[in-house]
């Protein structure tokens, strides 16, 4: 079974994880952060990857926190529920619109860390939501989950369109990067043997 949970405290987050890279896009999001529970719901349904969030964090300060240490949890449940990644896809890639946006992402599954985020956002927040906190999700999900992950926005004019089309374009990728290849089934996707160096 490919599931993972990871539990998450510290003196600013307490935070709840559990995922199935098996699953069918269900999903459970509770962060006190509005926009980003739509946004954790996009990722689950289209990446078909079961995922339930619990978070508790210091959002009388601002939003930065829970949102960080949500990426950082959640990644590391991914990492988790992966092992040693045999069988997978393992790269990825995905265009994604949501009308006048089009945002671009690959992923490699490579266990090696890395992310190009090339997003600008026309307005600094989508309601209260702080733009800048895309990227910084983004950041903390791939170094702990072991990504390397590129995501572009081509263009757009419409932030929470470009928002929305960054985390559906992931979960497209995801979902066929994650997913087992019923002809290397058993194998791990690399000429050196292992992945994660």
């Amino acid at each position: 079974m490919r599931t993972a949970r990871v539990e998450r405290r510290t003196n600013e987050t307490e935070i709840t994880v559990t995922v199935d890279l098996d699953g069918t896009g269900k999903g459970s999001f509770s962060t006190g952060v509005g926009f980003f529970d739509h946004m954790l719901d996009q990722l689950s349904r289209h990446s078909l990857i079961d995922m339930s969030v619990t978070a508790k964090g210091d959002l009388h300060i601002d939003d930065h926190h829970t949102v960080e240490d949500v990426g950082i949890a959640l990644g590391q449940a991914i990492l988790k529920a992966l092992g040693d990644r045999r069988g997978i896809v393992r790269y990825a890639h995905s265009y994604l619109p949501m009308d006048e946006a089009l945002t671009r992402a690959a992923v490699d599954v490579s266990g090696r860390p890395f992310l190009v985020f090339n997003t600008t956002f026309p307005t600094p927040k989508i309601g209260t939501f702080d733009t800048e906190l895309v990227q910084e999700f983004f950041r903390a999900f791939a170094m702990n989950a072991g990504l390397t992950l590129h995501v572009e926005t081509l263009y757009g004019a419409n932030s929470h369109h470009i928002a929305e089309s960054c985390f559906k374009a992931v979960a497209r990728a995801l979902r066929t990067a994650v997913a087992v290849d019923p002809r290397t089934a058993g194998e791990i996707p690399s000429t050196k043997g292992r992945l994660g160096d």
